[in-house]
């Protein structure tokens, strides 16, 4: 069956149903079966009581997810609270007793029957002999035998969407599609020991084992570098070195913004200068990618080359990935040039702006041939005529797709091209994924700013830090709460945004201005929530990983990540960057919600570790490729699947396996399955792939 069929033509999916799978954006069989698990569920066997103490006390743990099988002797007791009803189960054994709770849940009570086993799973406190276990999940025990046998997969859900009407309408498309032809060249698969398209397909979703999910995996993120590394190669087929048409060198623009500063460029500050000056000086046109670590100084440096470009005359533009970040650039640059008394046109064009500001900035664009231009995505669109362009910079880059910054540079005739990322990735990888480029890295801080202070903390500390935030906000500072959903699920437990305005709302009284920010919210919302942040008008700011997009608030002091175990840890250390960006003191607070010994050790990097850099390569290091179940810390680069870190061999294999078939087929002529699918996909992919 056609993958580009719809998916009311699967059993069971009528018009309600397919629009509930529409709004996850799934209308085709094809969608349905790309729509991947976003993480899985390994049920631990289930033990006897007497085996879940013995555990406890073996291994000194005062909490851990456990799976109990236990034989009901008294129904459970419904008790109503203040709040809430909730159903009470107590199971004794010798020495001590089982309480498992559920909040307005009264059915359950009708499940549970005496005389009956079942098997309760979920996470558990042990003391005093005794085990305490809230709204664990109910399983008979041969259903559960079933499902401990192999990993569990979890979908993203909407409303009304189960993840049992997922997982079957995914069975469904298995049975029906079309697996006949694999684009992939056999003696590729058979070279790289990779599975075939429909077994990987299949894996992914319904894994008989974690090496079944990682073989799955491996095929998979393997497919997005290998087109990726060819989308970048026919990009950069025809690329020559351009003879340099805007000669840009140091001035006394920038000898008077150093001298003015109230701080010493850094020595790897100076290093890149020098770096782009060559280039920008030299007989061929600047293709240059930039790596900082966050707070360290690349903004200034960006900066310092446009004001360049602007004393020879020359335009330049700096494109931000948000409004709230653009508008800061523009913020800072225009504070810097007046204190200067430097004669540059600035200007700032975002998507927000009405009609007449934007008619505006398209004049100032369109007539001063030395203009500093600052703006979001609306840096690309129709009616914007620059004149005279010699430089482009795009900043946090992994925020855009390849074509987004292509457009921007096609605007200009052989303009310099920079491109800024605070994504700390080892050299050996970025030469792979930003061929075609020179690379320069900022890896040390400005020596003024204090080393971030880090705790990693349980469940059980949650409290201190509440108190501890509140202090700090007394003490006329800010502070952030990070958040890995924004709403409630039920299918994971995972602390929202939404539910912990409402819980630390209570926690302080309402003594404390807080807000909620997520990337749900509509542009115009988000600025002002932001700009209400800036001016001190919130103290709280409850957000998803939103804000680890160069938002610069110095008088935030305070970080704490819930659910620190669920990010990637490059990503954990771009969040942090957000704090401690003034003079006083900063200080990340890592929750860490996961019982795995793993998580833990991962985490402690952090405890330890302020360099973005090292700790990629330590994330690099630990996790490596073999570690299928962990959090996909690169997704905001474009890719699907695939993770740098994780799957590092893979984009190996990838971009060894591309050159070479590129050097024997260079139009991919031999290759009909494979050149129908690239060219079919070509366009949407290196779209998205952020790199």
């Amino acid at each position: 069956m056609n993958w580009n069929l719809s998916i009311k033509n699967l059993k069971g999916i009528g018009d309600k149903t397919a629009k509930l799978f529409n709004k996850l954006g799934v209308y085709t069989i094809g969608d349905m079966l790309l729509y991947f698990p976003r993480d899985y569920k390994c049920y631990p066997k289930a033990v006897s009581l007497a085996e879940c103490v013995e555990e406890f006390k073996s291994t000194n743990k005062k909490e851990a997810s456990v799976a109990i099988r236990i034989r009901i002797v008294s129904p459970p007791v419904i008790k109503s609270t203040a709040k809430m009803p909730i159903v009470v189960l107590n199971v004794p054994y010798n020495g001590g007793r089982l309480e498992a709770i559920w909040f307005r849940t009264t059915y359950i009570r009708s499940i549970l029957k005496p005389s009956f086993t079942y098997v309760l799973y979920g996470k558990a406190t042990f003391k005093n002999n005794n085990i305490h276990i809230s709204q664990p999940e109910i399983y008979k025990d041969k259903e559960y035998i079933s499902i401990s046998s192999k990993p569990v997969p979890i979908y993203s859900l909407t409303k009304s969407l189960s993840q049992k009407t997922l997982a079957k309408a995914v069975r469904s498309a298995l049975s029906v599609a079309d697996f006949a032809n694999d684009y992939m060249p056999p003696d590729i698969l058979k070279r790289n020991n990779l599975y075939d398209y429909q077994r990987a397909i299949s894996g992914m979703h319904f894994p008989q084992n974690e090496e079944d999910a990682k073989k799955s995996l491996e095929r998979l993120a393997f497919d997005e570098f290998f087109l990726f590394c060819l989308g970048t190669a026919r990009i950069n087929e025809n690329s020559f070195k351009e003879s340099n048409s805007y000669i840009i060198k140091w001035g006394s623009y920038a000898d008077k913004i150093i001298n003015n500063l109230p701080f010493e460029l850094t020595d790897d500050q100076k290093k890149v200068i020098d770096e782009i000056f060559f280039d920008l000086s030299s007989e061929h046109v600047m293709q240059r990618l930039l790596e900082g670590d966050v707070s360290s100084g690349k903004t200034m440096v960006a900066l310092l080359a446009m004001v360049s470009a602007s004393q020879e005359g020359y335009q330049s533009v700096i494109m931000a990935p948000t409004e709230v970040l653009a508008r800061q650039h523009y913020r800072t640059f225009s504070s810097i040039i007046s204190e200067n008394n430097l004669d540059i046109p600035l200007v700032c064009l975002t998507g927000s702006m009405k009609k007449k500001e934007k008619e505006e900035a398209y004049k100032i664009i369109a007539e001063k041939e030395n203009a500093i231009i600052i703006g979001t995505h609306a840096l690309i669109q129709e009616g914007v005529n620059y004149n005279n362009l010699a430089l482009v910079i795009t900043d946090e880059q992994h925020r855009f797709g390849v074509n987004q910054r292509k457009t921007l540079s096609d605007k200009a005739s052989s303009a310099h091209v920079l491109v800024m990322s605070a994504t700390p990735i080892p050299r050996t990888l970025a030469i792979m994924l930003y061929s075609g480029m020179s690379i320069s890295q900022i890896k040390h801080l400005p020596s003024k700013r204090l080393p971030i202070k880090n705790a990693l903390v349980g469940e059980q500390y949650l409290n201190k830090a509440y108190d501890f935030i509140k202090k700090r906000i007394k003490n006329g500072e800010q502070a952030y709460l990070i958040c890995p959903m924004v709403e409630e699920n039920d299918q994971n437990n995972l602390p929202s945004v939404t539910s912990m305005k409402t819980e630390l709302d209570k926690y302080y009284n309402n003594e404390i201005k807080t807000a909620i920010l997520h990337g749900k919210m509509k542009s115009d919302e988000k600025n002002k929530i932001m700009a209400a942040f800036e001016k001190n008008e919130i103290s709280l700011l409850i957000s998803t990983t939103v804000v680890e997009v160069g938002v610069n608030v110095p008088n935030a002091t305070v970080m704490m990540v819930l659910s620190a175990d669920r990010f990637g840890l490059a990503q954990l250390h771009q969040l942090r960057g957000r704090i401690g960006r003034g003079e006083e003191q900063g200080y990340c607070i890592f929750v860490n919600l996961s019982d795995s010994d793993e998580a833990a050790k991962r985490l402690e990097v952090l405890n330890t570790c302020n360099d973005g850099f090292e700790i990629a390569a330590y994330d690099l290091k630990l996790r490596g490729p073999g570690n299928f179940f962990g959090i996909r810390q690169s997704g905001d680069m474009g890719f699907k699947i695939a993770d740098i870190y994780r799957d590092s061999k893979q984009l190996k294999m990838a971009k060894t396996e591309a050159d070479r078939l590129l050097s024997e087929d260079r139009d991919l002529e031999g290759h009909t399955m494979l050149k129908e699918y690239f060219e079919k996909y070509y366009t949407d992919f290196i779209e998205s792939a952020n790199i």
